[in-house]
């Protein structure tokens, strides 16, 4: 069963949704305990990474999850929840993250063209780095759907794909059984439903 974690953020019913149409078994869960029992978690998110994470704080979200995380129990982030993936984000302020990765949050605005709109709203292609087994039914150029002004920097262990805004923005990461895409693949038609099935069957480590 995947658990996709309900901390009060996020568009939970169009995920539940695609994962039910690729076959997996999937619970919205908002109870931190119910966590141990999931054979894999999703962690999703819409936005600012501060008030994101005061409620996996406070909701004892975080704690758990990293529990689960530590086992070696695969984990998803998507969009903002790829972002909370990483150790800090300089979106409003100054916010610690989950830590599961090593590297910041940072504004586009720093990186791409000043004419261009922010967000960053629509459907671009992916350029693939390294191998990614969420990745194994997509090719390069493949596009999916993206909303965000924030992009993951310094990342550069676990940075699987990219994509362009007129600067290559993080799109992918990928570190042991810690996964993200800053992208929505719920949203990203049959690319992103393969990127979803592909998680739902990898294999448990736990």
């Amino acid at each position: 069963m995947i658990a996709i974690i309900d901390y009060g953020v996020g568009n939970l019913f169009s995920l539940k949704c695609s994962l039910t149409s690729v076959g997996a078994e999937a619970e919205v869960i908002s109870d931190p305990a119910a966590l141990a029992g999931a054979d894999k978690l999703i962690l999703p998110g819409v936005g600012a990474f501060g008030d994101a994470m005061d409620k996996l704080l406070s909701t004892g979200m975080a704690e758990a999850l990293l529990a689960e995380a530590a086992k070696g129990k695969p984990v998803l982030g998507i969009c903002l929840g790829m972002q909370l993936l990483f150790e800090r984000s300089l979106e409003f302020g100054i916010h610690e993250g989950l830590g599961l990765l090593k590297g910041e949050v940072r504004p586009i605005s720093e990186v791409i063209e000043p004419s261009l709109k922010i967000p960053h709203i629509g459907w671009n292609a992916l350029h693939l780095l390294k191998p990614n087994p969420l990745f194994r039914d997509i090719r390069e150029g493949d596009a999916v759907y993206f909303v965000h002004s924030f992009h993951a920097t310094g990342c550069e262990d676990s940075l699987t794909a990219v994509t362009d805004y007129s600067s290559p923005l993080a799109a992918a990461v990928m570190r042991g059984s810690v996964f993200g895409c800053q992208f929505h693949p719920e949203k990203s038609g049959a690319v992103g439903l393969s990127i979803l099935k592909a998680f739902a069957e990898r294999e448990v480590l736990t």
